[in-house]
């Protein structure tokens, strides 16, 4: 039960999980209105405009206290966009296929009930500070990020699963990982980490903030959202075989034992390879180079009790 009420600003995404979820925004509602917070509702079909419709809705809500977002990564992303370095924090109903901004906040998944209630609960309680990367092309910056930004064979993967229809749900990015597993080949990249540089031959380079991707692939088991420092995941070259040896241990994180799998730490990372995709939080941001850095605790966001 709540002590007070919050002025609300709910973002729906009735498209997230291909629909499947498309109960859960109304349910959020209610339950918010019941407990006495009010609520400006915020929706579009085509998700075009929901940006600018979310810029005008904070701007004209009377000093509101929270974005809620009811969708998957992507309106994480949006949220984190929208609200980086302010001071309005970013409440989370996970309804997508992948979810791993949820998953790292430990917010329940598979239960909207559960995310509702956790939602509840957290907003009587002192929102938590996590890092956010800010993406630069040149001078100019691009984005910003909560999780993870991805270039190379993972971004490749993505850019495939993004454009398929079939399957539905998570196992979409597994039968995209396995199409492009016959163009598997190394990229040669030239990487700077805090002003070191390096030159390899790798499959996929990652700075992360988050620990997984792809709904659960732990790549990087260790990150820490509030550290100040990305876990920089470095893949050597591969063939197929070793390849899909390697990959199923990504679920349980014991991927990062092997002697070809890199993680270091930075707090600013450029990227630069020929012809590569990048993809942040499982958005398209565009082709390298890119670098990305690190703002610590720039994001309020409600989470259950830690």
């Amino acid at each position: 039960m709540t002590t007070s009420f919050r002025r609300l600003v709910v973002i729906v995404n009735p498209a997230a999980s291909f629909g499947r979820n498309r109960h859960v925004g109304p349910q959020v509602v209610s339950a918010l209105q019941r407990a006495g917070h009010r609520v400006t509702v915020l929706e579009d079909p085509d998700q075009t405009r929901l940006h600018d419709l979310a810029t005008a809705a904070l701007a004209d809500v009377e000093a509101p206290d929270a974005l809620i977002v009811v969708g998957g990564d992507g309106m994480v992303s949006l949220g984190t966009n929208l609200l980086a370095e302010g001071t309005i924090p970013l409440g989370i109903i996970p309804t997508g296929t992948g979810n791993d901004m949820a998953r790292g906040l430990r917010i329940p998944l598979d239960d909207p009930a559960a995310a509702i209630s956790a939602l509840l609960g957290a907003l009587n309680e002192p929102a938590r500070a996590i890092d956010v990367g800010r993406v630069y092309d040149g001078e100019e910056a691009v984005t910003w990020f909560a999780g993870v930004f991805s270039a190379g064979f993972d971004a490749i993967v993505n850019e495939r699963s993004n454009r398929m229809r079939w399957p539905r749900g998570r196992s979409r990015y597994n039968v995209a990982l396995v199409r492009e597993l016959a163009m598997l080949k190394p990229i040669q990249y030239r990487i700077t980490l805090d002003g070191t540089q390096m030159h390899t031959r790798a499959m996929l380079v990652l700075a992360a903030n988050n620990t997984s991707i792809g709904g659960g692939m732990l790549v990087t088991p260790e990150a820490e959202l509030d550290d100040g420092l990305f876990d920089v995941l470095i893949v050597q070259p591969l063939g197929r075989l070793a390849f899909l040896r390697i990959f199923p241990r990504v679920f349980k994180g014991t991927h990062i034992t092997d002697p070809r799998v890199q993680i270091v730490r930075a707090r600013s990372v450029r990227i630069e390879a020929d012809e590569v995709v990048t993809y942040a939080d499982g958005e398209r941001v565009g082709a390298l180079p890119l670098r990305v850095e690190i703002r610590p605790r720039a994001l309020l966001v409600l989470t259950p009790p830690q």
